[in-house]
């Protein structure tokens, strides 16, 4: 199992939560993002690409009104049946989560994003793919986010498209994507997936 906690990071800026969840409402977490103390919400997940999903959607700077946040994935085990809200959730993952968003919370200027499991090697290791991906979120500018937001991943052919819908050039459209760096986004993701799986099978 895969919960993952978010927690508002400039909290000068009043309470963001509902914007967040809003953000979040395309996701279909097994247990629903809910608010849970103060500014902070989480779910669970049963697969790891949409907590990948998740987590990468609140790194967002723009997701919120430019407001941060701090994200922790805890892997582990909760207790089954899972609950209709995750109030009543039990369980290792969630104390993983709660040390991870903690860690998150702590770590200075860069992606604000922990993973904790029962195997320490293979968290730091989903950690490490999940930052690079967060420093690539994280630099984008609004006008790339325009371009990036009209497009689907893995369907070729789409930069024409684009350009038409947004009234630029197809060169404006390739140079955007080439800096956000979208392809490599997209192929790194899934290799967040796996180690995050890899690091739910760990005993």
């Amino acid at each position: 199992m895969y919960t993952v906690t978010i927690n508002q990071r400039d909290r000068a800026l009043g309470d963001r939560v509902p914007e967040l969840l809003r953000a979040l409402g395309r996701l279909r977490p097994e247990v629903p993002f809910d608010r849970t103390v103060g500014d902070e919400a989480q779910a669970v997940f049963t697969s790891p690409g949409p907590a990948v999903d998740a987590a990468l959607t609140a790194l967002r700077p723009d997701a919120c009104g430019d407001v941060r946040w701090n994200v922790g994935i805890g892997v582990g085990r909760l207790a089954e049946p899972l609950p209709l809200g995750i109030a009543e959730a039990r369980g290792p993952a969630l104390a993983h989560s709660r040390r991870a968003v903690e860690r998150a919370q702590a770590g200075g200027d860069g992606p604000a994003i922990a993973v904790e499991g029962p195997d320490a090697a293979l968290a730091h290791d989903a950690e490490g793919v999940l930052r690079l991906l967060g420093l690539a979120i994280v630099k984008r500018t609004a006008a790339e986010w325009r371009v990036l937001d009209l497009l689907t991943p893995g369907v070729r052919g789409q930069q024409k498209a684009v350009a038409e819908a947004l009234g630029i050039t197809t060169q404006a459209v390739s140079k955007a994507i080439a800096r956000a760096h979208w392809p490599e986004e997209w192929a790194a993701r899934p290799a967040a997936a796996r180690l995050l799986g890899l690091l739910d099978a760990a005993p």
